[in-house]
């Protein structure tokens, strides 16, 4: 059995079909990078895998779970983790305060017991914190945890993103854009660390338009044009697809 697996997924808006019928399998401990041009679906996608819009039809599956009627938040807690296209930190809090919410989803302490304080509430708290340090520290941002998020460098404040989704502790991460708006050193310096967090164990589901990173760090890529399924291979097999070439790259880079 697959390690992830979607089957026959379709959502429609109005008399839009913005993924139809989209099914492929994730073997675990890879990079599988989703493509596409604006418009294919690949956000769309993201959104029915993690619980953010429901299907119209199709199937999700993490191992034995099933996923596609769950929320988020329970998804989340079955060990699927995302980032965002446009990044979602938290004003007025510091970078550790950003990560230490992704590590809460494990937490036990409910909105009573925190508000009388607990003995063992705090014995909870300094565990989250120790645990997000250590994630900070990961991908080398450790010394940014009394940061306020928004204040750092934009290159600094997907990391830290990145950090949060990865306080989960997720078995299968879900990046989308992860190197949108960074330059060229920090990209490859994303791409490391998606290497290095596959490398750790985590499963990764990558959309990105940056090529370059995609085909550096990817075990295998599905490419979507119009909501559906056109190709899912190897980098280099996608590279000299004659359809991927058409509709993606454009008949001048054949």
């Amino acid at each position: 059995m697959a390690f992830f697996e979607v089957h026959n997924l379709s959502r429609s808006f109005g008399g839009l079909k913005a993924v139809s019928n989209v099914s492929f399998t994730v073997t675990k401990n890879t990079v599988k990078s989703i493509i596409g041009p604006n418009g294919a679906g690949k956000t769309t996608l993201f959104n029915l895998i993690s619980g953010f819009l429901p299907p119209d039809e199709g199937s999700v599956t993490l191992e034995t779970r099933q996923l596609e009627d769950l929320s988020p938040d329970k998804i989340a807690g079955h060990g699927v983790s995302r980032t965002f296209q446009n990044l979602k930190l938290f004003h007025g809090m510091t970078a550790l305060e950003n990560v230490m919410i992704g590590r809460h989803t494990h937490s036990r302490s409910g909105f009573l017991s925190g508000m009388l304080s607990l003995p063992w509430t705090w014995v909870e708290e300094k565990a989250i914190v120790k645990d997000s340090l250590e994630v900070m520290d990961f991908f080398g941002i450790a010394h940014l945890a009394d940061s306020e998020a928004t204040s750092l460098a934009y290159g600094q404040q997907r990391v830290v993103e990145l950090a949060r989704a990865m306080a989960c502790k997720p078995d299968l991460l879900l990046l989308d854009e992860p190197a949108a708006g960074l330059n060229m050193k920090e990209t490859a310096e994303m791409g490391k660390l998606i290497c290095k967090i596959r490398d750790k164990g985590v499963t990764v589901l990558l959309v990105e338009h940056d090529m370059s990173l995609v085909m550096n760090i990817s075990d295998e890529i599905l490419v979507l044009s119009y909501g559906e399924k056109i190709a899912e291979d190897s980098p280099l097999a996608i590279q000299q697809d004659k359809e991927v070439i058409r509709v993606y790259l454009g008949e001048d880079d054949a």
